[in-house]
């Protein structure tokens, strides 16, 4: 099946035309990179996918999983539901820094129990253990009771991602999810997406500020530019010179000043992330 349709998708905000005419389709499992430079539609377009956003009136239309999510400027009768079925992380974590990690893992289950027990805080020991089963499988379950603030960046990110386990989403749209992490934090963020990808199947569509991460860990990078989609195919194709043929000098800002270790990446996306087994008597703070 298709998870992710896009045709004739435009944006226009004032003056400025930021998606112009996008058409795109995304199966079920792929994992897929967006790339471009800055001000060429992308986190725009994630917007639009997610059903945060409303495209121009006219023949545009975006389906989620073969269902209308909006079509002519029109958000659809199943966008709610829809909307369930989308995890979104992004570069700035989202995370309630004076919560605990755990709490914020659990917020991914609101849309799934009772209003009133998630306006109180009420979680059962059961959805508390499978709160702490998810950080395992992104590898921080012990930071389950710390206060969110004292997680570095990318063990954030990494609560972000535990999140959307917890939200049991088919779809994932990662909007820059490595753009503040030092490399590092961010091979260990990308080898978690692409494990959760390879493991659970779950669609990924991440939007990537540097084109050596995307031919890295995915198959399939879509490049846009000015609003449009100027290249759709294989992550190996985009040499640094043909990105130069795409962006102009431009292109400098999609590649590392140092290349990423390419093949010490290729190993651990070649092989599944280790799942650290948490400890599931800790369910109450110490």
């Amino acid at each position: 099946m298709t998870a992710i349709a896009v045709e004739k998708l435009s944006k226009t905000f004032g003056r400025v035309k930021a998606l112009n005419g996008i058409d795109l389709s995304i199966d079920e499992g792929e994992m897929v990179a967006l790339i471009g430079a800055s001000g060429s539609g992308k986190s725009t377009l994630m917007r639009h996918i997610a059903g945060l956003e409303r495209g121009d009136a006219g023949a545009s239309h975006v389906r989620i999983l073969g269902e209308t999510q909006q079509k002519g400027g029109k958000i659809g009768s199943k966008a709610r539901e829809l909307r369930s079925q989308i995890g979104v992380i992004s570069q700035q974590f989202n995370l309630v820094n004076r919560l605990p990690v755990m709490i914020n893992v659990l917020v991914g289950i609101l849309g799934r129990i009772p209003r009133w027990r998630g306006t109180l805080g009420i979680f059962t020991e059961a959805e508390k253990r499978k709160a702490i089963e998810a950080l395992g499988r992104v590898g921080i379950p012990k930071t389950a009771w710390q206060r969110a603030s004292t997680l570095s960046g990318g063990q954030q990110q990494r609560a972000a991602i535990a999140r959307v386990l917890m939200q049991r989403s088919k779809i994932l749209l990662a909007d820059e999810p490595i753009a503040s992490l030092d490399p590092a934090s961010a091979r260990r963020v990308m080898d978690v997406l692409a494990d959760i990808n390879s493991r659970e199947k779950m669609t990924i569509l991440v939007s990537l500020h540097q084109v050596e991460y995307a031919r890295v860990y995915c198959p399939r990078t879509i490049a846009l530019r000015d609003g449009k989609v100027v290249y759709d195919g294989p992550s190996k194709a985009l040499s640094n010179d043909f990105l130069t043929e795409l962006y102009g000098s431009a292109s400098e800002e999609l590649v590392l000043p140092a290349d990423l270790p390419v093949e010490s990446a290729k190993r651990r996306r070649d092989k599944p992330a280790k799942t650290i087994e948490p400890n599931l008597g800790a369910l109450e703070p110490a």
